[in-house]
């Protein structure tokens, strides 16, 4: 039996070697993360990881596509719902219920599914990384769903001038993608001393739904501004 044969009929082995990506890409970095790690991780052979994906940047991808494609459909869901109903009830969307549409799922995101925690701590490096790489294909999947969150959000502030309806929807993803790093990593740095910066008797970590309210308080606040 061939190579590619016998890579071609173990089942699990495609699902291992992303499972092995995500952890690593997330915990070490795109830039930092050989393919030789992630075949150890996985417990593959290289041919696995060739056969395939054929390419570091396209496993990247395909790590992606696996948890963006359902994710933006939700979202999308929910932008879509938010549109209809202010249509039918004959008033602009509400900017808070707009912002909600995007960001609930979004954090709720990390206890969906086995090992979407990992890959909400990639997101958060993808935000803020400089790398290409990793922002291109991130920007990719996330173009589409941001222009229709943009669109719903110029509805909903009609006064606003777009330019900075743009600026104050970035200063909002900023914001979520910190808040998505520090319920990554707030447990952890807190237990290691690392979060030097917080202010004496401060715990950073809290559950999810307080940690969404807060955050669509804060940026609803900002998005209304005059």
């Amino acid at each position: 039996m061939s190579t590619q044969s016998a890579v071609a009929t173990q089942p699990d082995t495609k699902q291992r070697i992303l499972d092995a990506a995500e952890r690593l890409f997330a915990h070490e970095g795109y830039n930092n993360t050989s393919l030789r790690a992630i075949t150890g991780e996985a417990d593959v052979n290289l041919a696995a990881v060739n056969y395939h994906f054929g390419s570091k940047e396209a496993l990247l991808e395909a790590v992606f596509q696996r948890r963006l494609v359902p994710l933006n459909q939700v979202r999308r869901e929910r932008l879509e719902a938010v549109r209809e109903a202010s249509q039918r009830e004959g008033r602009p969307p509400g900017a808070r219920e707009t912002l909600a549409a995007f960001i609930e799922p979004t954090l709720a995101f990390r206890e969906s599914a086995a090992g979407a925690g990992e890959f909400s701590n990639l997101v958060g490096r993808a935000i803020i990384d400089p790398d290409d790489t990793v922002r291109k294909i991130f920007l990719h999947h996330i173009e589409p769903i941001f222009q229709l969150l943009f669109d719903t959000l110029r509805e909903a502030l009609p006064d606003l001038p777009p330019e900075k309806l743009f600026w104050r929807v970035q200063f909002s993803l900023g914001a979520m993608g910190h808040t998505i790093h520090m319920r990554a990593t707030g447990d952890d740095a807190q237990k290691n001393g690392k979060f030097k910066c917080l202010p004496h008797g401060i715990i950073s970590s809290c559950d999810a739904a307080s940690m969404t309210d807060m955050l669509l308080t804060f940026i609803t606040a900002g998005m209304e501004a005059p």
